[in-house]
């Protein structure tokens, strides 16, 4: 909630002195769902690394192009939105639900500010669904569990990972976790997946982060990222960053520092 100067106020089981993820990510977009703890740490990232903002900006919009790309091209209508985060404009259901109503869409999200703004996320149109899920994305056996209720696992599906991955701090076992998702799922079913990877300066932002109080969040060399989709078929243009990926408009500017792709299974 916030108060009639538009600062955030405090909601009950929130923990209001540590920084978190969905928060951070908030204020980098300008938005008003986010604490002082939160602004600090945000402010801090952008002054050590001023790109950050891009990122996130472009992480949301890459989103918005993906899922259409998925609902419109790949003829999906079912995703699995995992690690969400705060409503925003062109959330997963809009974006979907533009090209066919009857789009079935579950959020994922452990987050209680996120909880608390649930109800923003369940706006389905008539003729489809939504639903969210409080859980760890890390947890793929209630996550689908629960998704089944809203979503028939029998046909494809998109699984939607995006600015997430990096709280998996071991590739390894940030690998299982895709194919313990992707296993469960049938041919045509997709992975959308962005994350920043591994510079210099996205490194020092990486510490930087972790040192304000946040749970901690890595980057990963390109070829770490890229090889998350071992496997599965690359829809072009493949693998880069997310700012040239089936851009709108002509991208000004350099590309970010956050890579991503739009896989199917086979």
């Amino acid at each position: 909630m916030t108060d009639e100067q538009g600062t955030r106020t405090p909601v009950d089981g929130i923990d209001t002195g540590t920084p978190h993820s969905a928060r951070v990510w908030n204020y980098w977009l300008g938005g008003k769902d986010n604490y002082e703890v939160d602004r600090r740490l945000g402010a801090t990232m952008a002054e050590l690394y001023p790109q950050i903002i891009d990122i996130a900006r472009a992480s949301r919009a890459f989103q918005a192009r993906a899922v259409r790309y998925l609902a419109a091209e790949a003829g999906v209508r079912q995703f699995l939105d995992l690690g969400t985060g705060l409503p925003t404009a062109n959330a997963t259901h809009e974006v979907a639900q533009d090209v066919d109503p009857a789009a079935r869409i579950v959020y994922v999200d452990n987050d209680p500010i996120v909880l608390a703004h649930a109800r923003a996320l369940l706006t389905s149109r008539p003729e489809g669904a939504t639903d969210y899920v409080h859980a760890d994305l890390t947890d793929a056996k209630t996550v689908l569990r629960e998704a089944a209720r809203t979503l028939d696992l029998d046909k494809p599906v998109a699984v939607m990972l995006l600015s997430t991955l990096g709280h998996v701090a071991d590739s390894g076992e940030a690998a299982a976790l895709l194919r313990g998702y992707l296993d469960a799922l049938p041919a045509g079913s997709h992975l959308m997946l962005c994350d920043t990877i591994g510079t210099p300066e996205t490194e020092a932002g990486s510490e930087e982060y972790a040192s304000g109080g946040a749970v901690p969040y890595i980057s990963r060399p390109r070829e770490a990222v890229a090889s998350f989709a071992d496997g599965l078929d690359l829809v072009e243009p493949g693998f880069g960053s997310i700012s040239l990926w089936r851009p709108d408009e002509p991208v000004a500017g350099e590309p970010v520092d956050q890579w991503g792709f739009v896989a199917a299974k086979r």
